[in-house]
């Protein structure tokens, strides 16, 4: 014990266990190599011909999917400042549902080039001011390039809602766009508000249903839930609906209490009282006009029997969040315990019957009169996996539309807002002094990341394609972009592949954030971790999250 060291500097301030990593090789470098080893998994998934990734989260569930933000969300990442991407990738899923990639693939696109420049000799914060001044005059070219009069918009019209909205599907599920942007354009039209500012995502619903293709796909106005009937009553048509938030049953009295029977003829009357109390019920619901009773929990035998007898259709929906929704679509009020209800309380359907699609029985639910405020949309495919990735087509489409609906602005796609953007940004990294216009280059560069990887993902010849857009560029044709059937450069406005500013604007903005804040950090302390037992994957529990 004599002679142990005394701990000095670092070691002396903290607890031991701790790591801690400090200056430019240790932190930045290794920040910023992390950053770019989670870009190099989404970039090849980027655009319609990126390719599909198969994840398998700490579940063991399977996905296979070419969309950013499952791919980010289920990979459990590890290191902090690749944390910092996935989290402004899913600010971005937040505010606008499409454009994940762009913003992780972009962001380190930019930590690479900053990387280059710190070999180089500069320092972290010229470069960080390079880039905030190229992000602003981003913003600014970006503005330059709206096409002209899209900023008025008919957002119930379908033909501009799909011209807007099939770049963001075409990128999910690339051939299939033209099936799918109709049904998406079609359900978000139904369900959009008097003021469109108001478009509630939750109001188109997605039912995938096993079998058949995409093209036997449909739109239903109204509900489908994918349960039977309780009864034996399959279809009503135009009918009152009464929803009980728990189930339809004999209610237990409140105390405990206990009951002596002393004779055969008392159990018999008690047995009777049972079934007349609840007849009453039933009968009370039946006579104030309902003809369907949706129940949130479990039917009684008893009750389902004498709801039989009054011609009353059962529905049994166990999920509240479905509860909801069918009470948003009959304009219902959920009532609390088996009463009659108020006539105010009760809903309205035009139709409500059980179909059998693909072999699985479903219920639809109809409500075309009263104001449409749910809508679904019925997907049919081969395999889960693949209707798992058409729900994140329907899902991108939805998001778009609501965004559209802020702001209807587009520019062109097809790589032609960015080669544009590269070309401007470079001209005014030119005009730039000092050290700040090596990064506003490095930064005008970053995308041609974009170009670069659409051509990558199709096979095609990523130099050739962009030194021909430059050039094309250069003589003033700013919408000349990558057409990838082709595989040649065309003018995307005869092509009519348009995307949203608003995705653009906020996509490059979260990604110079990103890239910014990972280049600020230049120490990491590391704590040691807490002690107990480690969670094993795979064991059993531990699994709150989900």
């Amino acid at each position: 014990m004599g002679f142990q060291m005394q701990p000095y500097g670092m070691q002396a301030m903290l607890k031991e266990g701790h790591k801690h990593f400090s200056g430019l090789d240790e932190a930045v470098l290794k920040n910023i190599d992390a950053c770019k080893q989670l870009s190099v998994i989404t970039r090849t998934s980027l655009g319609p011909n990126g390719m599909n990734k198969m994840v398998i989260n700490h579940l063991d569930k399977l996905f296979v999917t070419n969309d950013a933000a499952t791919i980010v969300n289920e990979l459990e990442v590890q290191h902090p400042a690749a944390k910092i991407l996935v989290l402004a990738s899913k600010a971005q899923q937040e505010e606008i549902g499409d454009g994940a990639n762009l913003t992780i693939s972009f962001a380190g696109e930019l930590l690479q080039n900053a990387e280059e420049l710190i070999r180089m000799g500069l320092h972290p914060s010229e470069i960080i001011s390079g880039y905030t001044k190229a992000i602003n005059k981003t913003v600014e070219i970006l503005d330059e390039l709206v096409e002209e009069g899209s900023e008025k918009m008919d957002v119930r019209n379908n033909e501009q809602v799909i011209s807007r909205m099939k770049s963001a599907v075409a990128s999910k599920q690339f051939g299939q766009e033209d099936i799918l942007c109709p049904l998406i354009a079609d359900a978000c039209i139904q369900v959009c508000p008097k003021n469109p500012v108001n478009f509630n995502v939750d109001n188109v619903r997605v039912a995938k249903l096993l079998g058949g293709g995409l093209h036997n796909s449909s739109v239903v106005r109204g509900m489908v839930l994918k349960n039977d009937t309780v009864g034996t009553i399959k279809r009503v048509e135009k009918a009152k609906v009464a929803v009980f938030a728990s189930g339809v049953d004999t209610s237990a009295t409140e105390t405990k209490g206990t009951v002596l029977i002393h004779s055969a003829e008392q159990l018999e009357n008690y047995a009777k009282t049972e079934e007349a109390k609840i007849e009453e019920l039933i009968k009370a619901v039946a006579d104030s006009g309902a003809k369907v009773i949706v129940s949130g929990g479990a039917v009684g035998e008893m009750a389902l029997h004498f709801c039989e007898r009054y011609k009353l259709m059962v529905l049994k929906i166990s999920s509240k969040f479905e509860l909801r929704r069918f009470c948003r679509t009959t304009g219902a009020v959920a009532i609390l315990k088996l009463s009659q209800p108020n006539p105010d309380d009760l809903g309205y359907v035009d139709s409500v019957s059980v179909e059998e699609i693909g072999g699985v029985r479903v219920t639809i639910v109809k409500n075309e009169e009263g104001g449409n405020s749910v809508c679904t949309v019925v997907l049919r495919g081969s395999t889960d996996s693949i209707l798992d990735d058409l729900e994140r087509a329907v899902d991108d489409g939805v998001n778009t539309y609501k965004s559209m609906c802020r702001d209807s602005r587009i520019v062109p796609g097809a790589a032609a807002t960015e080669i544009e953007l590269a070309r401007k940004l470079k001209e005014f990294s030119f005009k730039e002094t000092g050290l700040d216009q090596y990064a506003i280059a490095k930064f005008a560069e970053s995308f041609e990341m974009v170009p670069k990887t659409l051509a990558e993902n199709a096979g095609l010849n990523a130099m050739e394609i962009i030194s021909l857009l430059y050039a094309e560029h250069s003589t003033g044709n700013t919408k000349v972009g990558i057409d990838l059937e082709e595989g040649i450069c065309k003018d995307v406005s005869t092509l009519n592949i348009w995307d949203l500013h608003i995705t653009k604007f906020f996509a490059l903005k979260y990604a110079a954030d990103a890239a910014c804040t990972v280049l600020r950090v230049d120490q990491i302390i590391m704590a040691k971790p807490a002690g107990g037992p480690k969670r094993v994957p795979g064991a059993g529990g531990g699994n709150d999250e989900d």
